[in-house]
């Protein structure tokens, strides 16, 4: 499938109706995720037939582009009933079945609940701004204990020596594999521009 192909097809998938600021509710753009998952599928050949996870995932852009990209299985996680019911009526109307769906609080899972479960974890994980403090970092811990392989992730550029610490602590390898900018709609009420860009990289973790 080509790149312009896959995004044209993201573009089809349904976003959050009313996204909930506590959650950091932002829609991965179909631009960016099809960019992402290209990336991953054709430069490091980790998701055709593999498993994949994609946490916090929201109304499942990842996840169907991955089903889309040939994944043996893809399940995504989320602690959100509204966007699992937008989730599972994307799966619906685009007629994937491998995709499997799980409810819960990634952040108070068992550490070994999915220890090492899954070929590859693919996340846009909330930024932990406001009251998120550290929750990137949550979730890409919970990540790398979940993969066997590799985790692709999307943070702020702006905290890429804190994440290139904590991995090094951590015993894992970290590459930016590109610089992006992640366009942010205005999406709550305190929003006052139209958008806002912000500089994101696009990284991969993967066991030394």
């Amino acid at each position: 499938m080509k790149l312009k192909e896959l995004e044209s097809c993201l573009q089809q998938v349904d976003v959050f109706e009313e996204p909930k600021i506590l959650l950091e509710q932002y829609p991965t753009s179909p631009h960016i995720a099809a960019c992402m998952l290209y990336t991953i599928h054709n430069t490091f050949d980790d998701i055709e037939g593999r498993l994949v996870a994609d946490l916090g995932c929201g109304c499942g852009v990842l996840s169907i582009g991955s089903a889309m990209l040939d994944a043996g299985l893809c399940v995504g996680f989320d602690i959100d009933d509204d966007a699992l019911d937008i989730f599972k009526r994307n799966v619906d109307e685009f007629e994937i079945s491998n995709v499997d769906l799980v409810q819960c609080d990634l952040c108070s899972l068992e550490p070994d609940a999915y220890a090492q479960k899954f070929d590859t974890v693919i996340m846009n994980p909330p930024f932990g701004t406001k009251h998120n403090q550290g929750m990137d970092m949550k979730f890409l811990k919970t990540a790398l204990t979940m993969a066997k392989t590799a985790v692709y992730s999307l943070h702020k550029t702006s905290t890429r020596e804190h994440i290139q610490k904590k991995a090094t602590d951590w015993g894992v390898k970290m590459e930016v594999i590109a610089e992006l900018r992640y366009d942010l709609p205005a999406s709550y009420k305190f929003h006052k521009k139209k958008s806002v860009d912000i500089q994101v990289d696009f990284l991969r973790f993967s066991k030394t």
